[in-house]
């Protein structure tokens, strides 16, 4: 949370200090926004997007990171309920003035210049609440901004629409939905059936979530996929994972890319075990993971106690957790 002091060296006074300047979560209606905007290599574009949610009252900007290749953003904000609607509204306005479709090219799967814009209970929120939150924007969205809206998670209006991948996958992204809008499948929930540069927005709420990727050495895409089959749960992988291979033309290297929609069922650590037993098949080796966004500190914690046989470790053994009590 505080990354502009991650690289300093601080006394224990000091850093309680800045621990008692970080939200109560536990005093106020908190929830998470985590918008992926199709820009990752403009950061002058990011920050005016990034600057546009800021201006809310109430917002706390967590974490931004761009992804060259991906050609993707993903910002983390939390904010109560109403501010947090507003300010995710401010960012797909921004970016739908900014980000141009019709050029913009990239390894992720993508509809629109906000490409998909899911709400979190945090605390003193439920998951009703979210639902609430992304509808009413979706709508708003739909009509002030004639964006076309599709809604998933727990709030898509359409079974069919429940999961991300069943709306926007590797196949369908803006192109193909350019051609198909007209069709009565995938007529949007809000908006418009029409697209233009903004593209469009798949708008929704979930469980918190944990996007992790794995690099391989080898630039071979096609293993890279078999890699990525083995982990899906709906091809018979791990419960709770969505993956994907990319070929990362920055590191030259395979990427899986995965969403580990449940940790504490699905914990990072089997994930990366499966990634290293299935590429070691391949001859294969693991050159590096990576966090997206935040991460549980449990999800570490639970990392911690298998790799290093913490086995009664607890989150409350943290230094910084017992100051912040």
């Amino acid at each position: 949370m505080i990354n502009s002091l991650s690289n300093q060296e601080m006394n224990q006074d000091e850093m309680y200090c800045i621990f008692l300047i970080v939200y109560d979560t536990h005093a106020m209606q908190l929830v998470e926004c985590v918008p992926n905007f199709s820009e990752g290599r403009n950061k002058e574009t990011v920050d005016k997007i990034v600057s546009a949610i800021r201006s809310i009252e109430g917002v706390k900007i967590l974490d931004q990171e761009m992804d060259p290749d991906h050609n993707r953003s993903v910002v983390s904000f939390i904010a109560p309920p109403d501010a947090a609607r507003k300010a995710a509204f401010e960012g797909i306005k921004k970016a739908s003035e900014l980000i141009d479709m019709t050029k913009h090219h990239g390894e992720h799967p993508r509809f629109g210049a906000s490409d998909v814009i899911p709400f979190i209970p945090i605390s003193d929120v439920t998951m009703k609440d979210c639902i609430e939150i992304s509808r009413k924007l979706g709508e708003q969205v739909g009509k002030d901004l004639n964006i076309p809206v599709y809604m998933y998670g727990n709030s898509a209006l359409l079974e069919a629409r429940r999961s991300l991948e069943d709306i926007r996958n590797k196949n369908f992204q803006y192109e193909e939905l350019s051609k198909s809008i007209g069709e009565a499948k995938w007529k949007p929930d809000y908006g418009p059936s029409m697209v233009g540069t903004a593209g469009a927005s798949i708008i929704g709420s979930r469980e918190a979530l944990i996007a992790y990727n794995v690099n391989l050495n080898t630039t071979n895409l096609e293993t890279g996929r078999k890699i990525a089959k083995a982990l899906r749960a709906k091809d018979g992988g791990l419960t709770f994972v969505k993956s994907l291979a990319f070929f990362i033309k920055e590191k030259n290297m395979v990427q899986i890319s995965m969403n580990l929609t449940n940790f504490s069922k699905t914990p990072v650590y089997r994930a990366f075990e499966l990634v290293r037993i299935e590429a070691l098949r391949y001859g294969i080796t693991i050159a590096e993971s990576e966090v997206v966004g935040l991460i549980p500190m449990e999800a570490i914690v639970e990392a911690s106690r298998y790799y290093l046989q913490l086995n009664s470790f607890k989150s409350d053994q943290i230094l910084e957790v017992r100051m912040m009590e």
